[in-house]
């Protein structure tokens, strides 16, 4: 086991450049590596004092070709624009202020200048300018980052570097993690509570599973029964799923079970969880040798039963339309423009929100689509074609914010602040 201990200030933006990279492949956004990018500072940089807010200020960030752009979550007015070149992939960073960027040589966080205090039964909340800071994780071709149990993982695949960074430290601006390495591969690893790791198995041709890491970092259960793993996603209860091409992984505590694919070949690569249910939201692909295929079901695994619905929704989908409601329920973003709206026991569409026009998912994964980011009870949509952002109450299923910016939007996240 290899222990990192280290103090970094958040800094001021110098002049210079970062190398930026990303993990994806066409079709999923997530089996391969891709190129590197540089991203532009500016002399500006966060007040670490911050101006006092009456509230709390929440931010999105969405990357473009050109840079990073931050917007009041609220309001979708721009805050900041972070000038740069290339492609830029963005990860939450699940402590409310910070988002992770992919560099070349591993993870960089990016301040996007909101966050709160506690003081007793009260809370103070500040703002200040957003930007890149001086906290650095991890080494070559940063993959997956998984935010489970109060910390974040960050899985590097050129490393095979995990990194488990507490979330209460990285929000006070401490670049301080836990490490560990396995062997490099296009892998996903997530930290629990009670002090154990589950991480995926594999190598540079390929991967077939997840073993249990104790404290210690030894094993202590393993399962080989999930080819071409990818992907993650936590459910009620700390229960966790990984996807297969043939199904999809339980783990719940140190117990891995299966759960098979109706389909000889029928893969799950990307999914969505939510603390609020014990079903997985999937995507669904059965061409084995499509080189983009446009499915349209989503597949809905009940981790507390084992079974498996498929749900026919009438229209494709991506890899950045797969998100959860307040309540669990499961969201959809369709190239038909809607964002498809499923009760995840039941496996029925409830309803279809209609947000953009419809949209043909592109060839390369790299290039712009329709992003959906959900935080709390408001749904963020992007409309790439027309240059537009929106926002959508989950609740009355009516767009409550638009907005048109000076650049074509690609990923999309945000913090609550």
């Amino acid at each position: 086991m290899n222990i990192k201990r280290g103090l970094q200030a958040l800094s001021l933006l110098a002049v210079g450049t970062v190398l930026v990279a990303g993990c994806g492949s066409s079709g999923d956004g997530g089996d391969s590596s891709a190129g590197s990018t540089s991203v532009g500072s500016s002399s500006a940089g966060p007040d670490s004092k911050g101006v006092e807010q009456e509230s709390a200020h929440p931010r999105l960030a969405v990357s473009y070709d050109g840079g990073v752009a931050v917007l009041d979550a609220t309001t979708l007015d721009q805050v900041a624009t972070l000038p740069a070149e290339g492609f830029i992939r963005l990860n939450p960073a699940g402590d409310g202020r910070h988002v992770f960027v992919s560099e070349s040589e591993g993870f960089r966080a990016l301040d996007l200048g909101t966050w709160s205090r506690s003081h007793g039964d009260h809370d103070h909340y500040y703002t200040a300018e957003p930007a890149l800071t001086d906290i650095r994780f991890g080494g070559e071709e940063p993959g997956h980052v998984v935010v489970h149990d109060d910390r974040t993982t960050l899985f590097s695949d050129g490393t095979g570097e995990i990194d488990i960074v507490e979330l209460a430290e990285l929000l006070r601006g401490k670049g301080v993690a836990t490490s560990h390495k396995v062997e490099p591969h296009h892998g996903v690893a997530v930290a629990r509570e009670d002090g154990t790791t589950v991480v995926s198995v594999g190598n540079e041709e390929e991967r077939t599973g997840v073993q249990i890491l104790d404290a210690d970092f030894q094993q202590i259960a393993a399962n080989d029964q999930c080819p071409n793993l990818h992907g993650e996603a936590a459910v009620a209860n700390g229960v966790l799923a990984f996807g297969c091409t043939d199904g999809i992984l339980i783990v719940r505590g140190n117990e891995i079970t299966k759960v098979q694919s109706p389909d000889v070949y029928g893969r799950i690569g990307n999914q969505a969880g939510s603390e609020a249910s014990p079903v997985v939201l999937g995507d669904y692909k059965v061409d084995k040798d499509a080189e983009l295929e446009r499915p349209t079901r989503v597949s809905l695994t009940n981790t507390d039963t084992g079974e498996l619905k498929l749900v026919e929704l009438g229209t494709s989908y991506t890899f950045r339309s797969l998100q959860r409601g307040p309540q669990g329920e499961a969201l959809v973003l369709g190239t038909d423009g809607a964002i498809h709206v499923i009760d995840p026991i039941a496996g029925t569409v409830t309803n279809k929100i209609a947000v953009i026009g419809e949209w043909t998912e592109p060839e390369d994964w790299q290039e712009a689509r329709p992003a959906l980011f959900v935080e709390d009870s408001t749904a963020y949509v992007s409309d790439p074609a027309n240059k537009k952002l929106f926002a959508v109450d989950l609740g009355s299923g009516a767009v409550s914010k638009e907005t048109t910016v000076d650049f074509t939007p690609n990923e999309l996240t945000g913090v609550t602040g």
